[in-house]
């Protein structure tokens, strides 16, 4: 692999470099089975014009004895411009190589190209026509759209590019008013460290369990947390009561981009609106490091209120945010027999790890 500070500058300078694809992130999925190897593609002047960080991962499946080898390029690969065809078709086909030369029975991307802004059917919602020329060249080269889509396709951002007054006033009248109810609550927000990592955790597997969703180990957090925070790259942002912790949030940062990934919760204090200081702290802390995009991670697939998502997006949408959505994730098998099993094989497994997660999670706040 590369030098991990050489391989964050060479993403760095690429238009839109992902959290995902820094170094920081391979070696915070290292404990946990993934390998990561770093491709790059140059142009005629020496110039980066594409990179890759391949996460590479064996597993055994029980309809098979043997481990297989899976490989994973999350939120990439990274591109100077997803319009020059040749670049990216010649990106896709050495993809695929590798995958080959690393005995994979597929290779999944994911990378941030947009299929278009906005909520579909509104008035001002944009479509991405070169979108469409992308997913032609997927599909022509073999690749399908997966049925595991690891990271949300869709997301919300807020452009850091506006002053603060204009900031608020595009907020809804309803967030604006929450926020300065937790102003007047007394609610306080401060920076965190390491030594608040465990109470974020117990915070966070509260919060996933009153919102019914499954989180992993705490083991697996603490190695996110402690990497980036170790390369300065997050924030903890806790949200105190009387002194007391009642909320917070991770606050990602990398290049011009800022990432709320992780937000937690309890029950207490819940109606002094703690979530809306937390944003409010977080956009003010990312515009000072100089961001001009604040991800907020995470949108519906379904933009109606059938969808999970749904009141995350409307508190999202009330903080300014504009929906974005993205082509998803694709996958190429290179051994057709065996990632069709894995295909039939993945909903159990994935239903049987999150009864397991539950189960976990309750454990660890009983004790």
């Amino acid at each position: 692999m590369t030098d991990p500070t050489l391989w964050n500058q060479i993403i760095g300078g690429l238009p839109q470099p992902h959290l995902l694809q820094t170094a920081e992130w391979a070696r915070a999925k290292q404990p946990f089975g993934w390998t990561a190897h770093t491709q790059t593609w140059t142009a005629a002047d020496g110039r980066t014009e594409a990179a890759a960080q391949i996460l590479q991962r064996s597993q055994r499946l029980p309809l098979l004895g043997k481990p297989l080898s899976m490989l994973y390029v999350p939120k990439g690969p990274l591109l100077s411009n997803w319009g020059n065809a040749p670049l990216r078709r010649r990106v896709l086909a050495d993809l695929r190589q590798k995958a080959q030369q690393l005995d994979a029975f597929f290779i999944k991307i994911d990378p941030d190209v947009s299929l278009g802004r906005g909520v579909p059917g509104e008035e001002d919602a944009q479509e991405n026509p070169l979108a469409q020329e992308i997913i032609a060249d997927l599909k022509a080269g073999g690749w399908r759209y997966s049925n595991e889509q690891v990271q949300m396709p869709n997301t919300m951002l807020i452009d850091l590019r506006q002053s603060e007054d204009e900031l608020l006033a595009a907020m809804k009248q309803k967030t604006r008013y929450n926020l300065r109810l937790s102003e007047r609550k007394g609610v306080r927000i401060r920076q965190g460290g390491p030594q608040d990592f465990p109470a974020l955790y117990r915070m966070y597997a509260e919060t996933s369990l009153r919102d019914k969703f499954v989180i992993r180990s705490e083991a697996y957090y603490r190695a996110v947390w402690d990497e980036f925070h170790a390369a300065g790259m997050l924030i903890p942002l806790v949200a105190e009561v009387e002194g007391e912790a009642v909320a917070g949030l991770m606050l990602f940062i990398f290049g011009k981009t800022s990432w709320y990934i992780y937000g937690m919760s309890r029950n207490m204090a819940r109606e002094w609106m703690p979530n809306y200081l937390l944003q409010w702290e977080a956009i003010k802390i990312s515009k000072a490091a100089g961001c001009e995009t604040y991800d907020l991670w995470g949108a519906p697939d379904e933009f109606n209120e059938s969808d999970s998502m749904w009141g995350v997006f409307r508190f999202k949408q009330g903080l300014g945010a504009q929906a974005v959505r993205h082509i998803g994730a694709w996958d190429l098998p290179l051994q057709p027999t065996t990632y069709s099993l894995y295909t039939q094989a993945l909903p159990r497994l994935i239903a049987l790890m999150q009864w397991r997660g539950r189960g976990q999670t309750r454990r660890q706040l009983s004790t």
